[in-house]
């Protein structure tokens, strides 16, 4: 592989990639809102010479480059955050400004920045005729900011596209990414018995309830498992709510909404334990619920998931991520300690829940997700797309023969 020819034309293809970002910056795209940026970006893989750009009923956005065996998936979500308060930004967040080198806006970090990274590789992988035996999918997909996974829960069991490998580009500051805390999202509800506000010894007060189970989770968090690699697990309340029949009775309902991020050896059923031993639980013979994400999505589609994104990790001596240092180091020229993300991607689907190997590349840094300075320097475009447009034949001549091949799927 001719690794200086793909240099020259990541630096080629630098200011086309560069416009193309700022065109989808600025078209808004919200989860659930995504239809016209997912038109543009498969404009864009049509005009650069993918071989087919599939729309599927979900709003992913596919573009396939090659038909050989080896199925390989480079991911990347098209929707974004909102703005907030929008005198708190310093530049237009959807003009895509550009200052000294780096574009701004929402979602040019989360992850637009990515996409028109991955969209242009695929040129140069065309212009250099570097098909080899494998099928690559550039994916730009929906609603992971409402519900990571989601959408590779339906590419994987509904379009039955099943990666051997995927490569998350959510922001690692160009750096190699192994894995992820995973987390979930739950209820604790308590009941109590409604009664007159000016008599409320004849009633149970739901909030008196599940006062002291606020306190002992509140004590629980310092407890919580540790893993070397990953960090320790969390958890915090992120909202209360009550009911009653009025402003005037006794709260006849309370529940708590919880943030549990998880580490490794932690997973949905060991977390609701840690909460139901809890002996202000038992007390107050609370119960837990796990809501499920049940929202459409721009297209009208409705696919459901419970709100449980599980941890995952790339073992240290995988051959996949061997094969990405390796590919790192002869196209940068230096060594790489694989690093983790600080916040959750659709690697917890792919890893997590159907053991695909995902390991994590992508421009811009994760510090800038999610704030109004959300920006992508112009040379991480250039540096993104040597690596995207070398990996797959890269993975091809380092992995025939190691067993990774994708097996037929069933759920």
């Amino acid at each position: 592989m001719n690794y200086n020819r793909i240099d020259e034309l990541a630096n080629t293809y630098t200011e086309k990639s560069a416009k193309f970002l700022r065109d989808i910056i600025a078209i808004p795209s919200t989860s659930c809102n995504e239809g016209p940026v997912i038109e543009r970006i498969a404009q864009e893989m049509n005009d650069v010479g993918f071989d087919e750009i599939i729309i599927d009923p979900m709003g992913n956005v596919l573009g396939r480059i090659g038909d050989g065996k080896h199925i390989i998936a480079m991911d990347g979500h098209v929707d974004t955050v909102g703005v907030g308060n929008p005198a708190n930004w310093k530049h237009d967040p959807f003009k895509g400004k550009v200052e000294n080198g780096v574009i701004y806006g929402r979602g040019a970090s989360d992850m637009k920045g990515a996409m028109a990274a991955m969209v242009y590789a695929g040129k140069i992988i065309k212009e250099m005729q570097l098909e080899d035996d494998y099928t690559l999918y550039v994916s730009g997909t929906v609603q992971e900011e409402d519900c990571d996974g989601l959408c590779w829960q339906y590419i994987i069991k509904e379009n039955k596209i099943v990666p051997e490998v995927v490569v998350i580009a959510e922001p690692t500051n160009l750096q190699i990414y192994r894995g992820q805390r995973g987390r979930m999202e739950f209820e604790v509800v308590t009941e109590g018995i409604s009664a007159h506000g000016a008599a409320p010894e004849r009633g149970v007060n739901a909030i008196y309830k599940i006062s002291p189970i606020i306190r002992e989770i509140e004590q629980l968090n310092d407890r919580l498992a540790t893993d070397e690699f990953l960090g320790k697990g969390s958890i915090t309340i992120s909202r209360i709510r009550s009911g009653s029949p009025s402003l005037n009775a006794v709260a006849d309902m309370a529940a708590i909404y919880i943030d549990r991020r998880l580490t490794a050896g932690e997973t949905l059923e060991t977390a609701k334990e840690e909460i139901a031993s809890l002996p202000s639980f038992k007390d107050a013979e609370a119960k837990i619920v796990i809501p499920e994400y049940n929202e459409p999505s721009y297209k009208g589609l409705i696919y459901n998931m419970q709100k449980y994104y599980a941890t995952w990790t790339l073992e240290k001596n995988h051959p996949v991520l061997k094969t990405a240092v390796g590919l790192y180091e002869k196209v940068f020229g230096k060594q790489v300690i694989p690093g983790k993300w600080g916040f959750s991607t659709n690697g917890v689907s792919t890893a997590g829940i159907f053991n695909i190997p995902t390991f994590g590349f992508g421009p811009a840094n994760e510090i800038y997700a999610h704030t109004v300075d959300d920006q992508c320097p112009i040379n991480h475009l250039t540096e993104a797309m040597k690596f995207y447009a070398a990996f797959s034949k890269y993975y091809v001549h380092n992995n025939v023969g190691a067993g990774l091949r994708a097996r037929p799927f069933i759920w």
